[in-house]
Formats: structure tokens, sequence, C-alpha cells
């Protein structure tokens, strides 16, 4: 009878990588739902690409590693990464930003390391962070909620602007986001920033047409939706509250203690919760098993530190959103957390 010793982190739950990864994407479909009801089609189409090329890279490269592609596909590991970039991105942007993406996600971040259990960050945030940079215009064109829309999107729509960049009536995307008043809409993180910066306060800021009653149409329904998946995930067990919890405190208390400090010339700690992509990031990208603190009081750290971080960013940064960046960080940071909150060793 053989007796196989492992060091620590020592799992306690039975469940298999590819069952957890399956309960992942499966307590995603609340947000999925709820970011094609406001967003169009386009969000459906850019998954189902995605699980394509993803799945498609995954295969080769383990063909090219002369390992056996069958026993990687069934990690779900690989549909996990392309679901998360597929919903972090605009949702008509053009079909290579998401192959592109996947060759970063899966080729670079992930194999490149020695694959699943070896990367060092997040392998969907770094592809995320590199198509921000390289082609900023087409990540940051995000179309206003479809109530807003003066021109409706259908289906068929949707996949033409992905493949092609115009509608079937011939509309670009650049005149498809010119909203009912003639403006072209920005994300509500990216049209609060920008009114500050013009001189106006926070309440002025807040009158825009596309901020809706908490912190803007359509996204305050998709981060209740991904916040409702999330719950779902602790209370199955996937994933455990530390993570998300410490980042959305420290997310909270940031933000509050800006508004107390400078109230009028900062976001309320309602509109950094439910705005951009703070719940995805809490529950479905920083909760990452491998490239996460393991310690439980690093966990809290870790999470805590994304918060602060997203914070920061959004209200300084170059960007309106700042989880894919903090997130980095914090993955950056792991080691250091990790070795100074190691758990006391059994009779010291």
């Amino acid at each position: 009878m053989a007796f196989f010793i492992a060091s620590s982190p020592h799992a306690h739950s039975r469940r298999s990588t590819p069952d957890l990864m399956k309960w992942v994407a499966l307590c995603a479909l609340p947000g999925l739902a709820a970011q094609t009801y406001f967003f169009g089609w386009g969000t459906l189409i850019q998954l189902i690409l995605a699980l394509a090329v993803g799945l498609s890279l995954e295969a080769l490269v383990m063909v090219c590693r002369k390992r056996s592609p069958i026993s990687a596909l069934r990690d779900n590991s690989a549909v996990v990464t392309a679901w998360l970039l597929a919903i972090a991105i605009p949702p008509f942007s053009p079909w290579w930003i998401v192959v592109i993406g996947l060759i970063f996600a899966i080729v670079i971040a992930k194999h490149l390391y020695g694959g699943i259990g070896q990367n060092l960050f997040n392998p969907a945030m770094v592809a995320y962070v590199v198509l921000l940079i390289s082609f900023p215009v087409q990540m940051t064109s995000w179309v206003s909620p479809n109530e807003l829309q003066a021109t409706s999107i259908s289906m068929r729509d949707a996949f033409s602007l992905i493949f092609t960049g115009f509608n079937l009536d011939g509309l670009s995307l650049q005149q498809i986001r010119t909203g009912i008043d003639g403006v072209t809409m920005a994300t509500p993180l990216d049209a609060f920033k920008t009114a500050l910066l013009t001189g106006n306060t926070a309440s002025e800021a807040m009158s825009q047409p596309q901020f809706g009653a908490l912190a803007g149409i359509g996204w305050e329904w998709v981060n209740l939706a991904y916040l409702i998946g999330g719950l779902a995930l602790i209370k199955l067990r996937v994933i455990s509250w530390h993570i998300p919890v410490s980042f959305l405190l420290g997310l909270t208390a940031a933000s509050g203690l800006s508004l107390l400090l400078t109230p009028g010339e900062t976001a309320s700690p309602i509109l950094h919760l439910l705005s951009g992509a703070t719940m995805l990031g809490a529950f479905f990208i920083a909760t990452d098993p491998v490239s996460a603190s393991t310690t439980v009081k690093g966990r809290l750290i870790f999470g805590a530190f994304i918060g602060v971080m997203v914070f920061i960013i959004r209200s300084w940064g170059g960007f309106p959103d700042g989880v894919a960046f903090a997130v980095l960080l914090g993955n950056m940071c792991v080691p250091l957390i990790d070795y100074y909150t190691k758990p006391r060793t059994y009779g010291h």
C-alpha cells in the first residue's frame, strides 16, 4: 500500500478540477444573461467564438508539448479562461481581438509557465491587459444599453459587426455607439471620470443619461447578476468567502473614505461596487486558485489589496476600470503575502 506525501496547501474538497471549473462557468450564467439582455447578442457570439478558439489552442499546444490533448480539454480550464475573456471585452469587438487575446492567455500566460497550476498570473487578465494596451480603441468601444441605443442590433447585425465591422445597414460600430441624443455613449465609470476632469461635480456627472438609479443603466443589473452567481459559488464551496469579501470591503472603505474627505469630487461606493467589472472581478477573477494567495490571512490581504488598487486606478489611472490591472498587481504580491502569512507549525 503506497503512502503519498504532498506539500501544503492540502485541499479538503473531493471535487475535481473539471468539476470546479464547470461550476464557475455555470454560476457565471446569470451575469452572461444580463449582459446579453442589456448589451445585445454580441456577448453570446463572442463567447461561442472564444470557446472554439480557446479549446483549439489548448489542444494544439498540448500536441506540440507531446502530451494528451484530451486530458487537458477535460479539465475545463481553457473553457473558463475563454469564458472570462469573452465577457470582459466589449460585445462588438472585432473577431481578431478574441483570437489574439486567447493566444496570449493560453499559449503564453498559461502554457509558457508549464500549464495549469503553474501560471503566476491570471491568464484571462493577462490577455485583457495586453489587448487594452495594444488596441485601446477596440477595447473601450462599449455600446450603450439597448434602451439608450438609437439603432437596435439584431443577432444578424451583431454577427456582421463582429466579423465585418458593419451591420446589415452598413453602419459602423462608431455610428451605432451614438446614443439617442446624438452623443457617443461611454461606460458609467468613463463618463464619470471625464465629467470630473471637465470641471463638473459628482452630482452633475451622475445626471448623465447612462446613469440609472444606482450605478448605470444595465451595468448595475449585470453586477448584481454576477453577485448572485458569486454567492452561489461560495454556497457550493467552490470558492471561499475571504477574497471576494475583503475585495469588496477594501473597495468600499477606500471609496467611502475618499467621499468623506473630498465630497463632490469622487465616485460613491455604490458606483464603484455596481459598475464596471467589480463583481465579476471579486468572485470569478480574483479567486483564481492558482494565481491567488493560498493562506487564510493571505487571502484577506490579497483581496483587500486588489480592492484598494481598483479604487486607485479608477480614480487616478489612465483607464476607467482597474480590475484587470489590480488583479495582476495582486498576483505579483502573492509570494510575499504567502511568505509572511504562513500558519504557525503545530507545536510552536
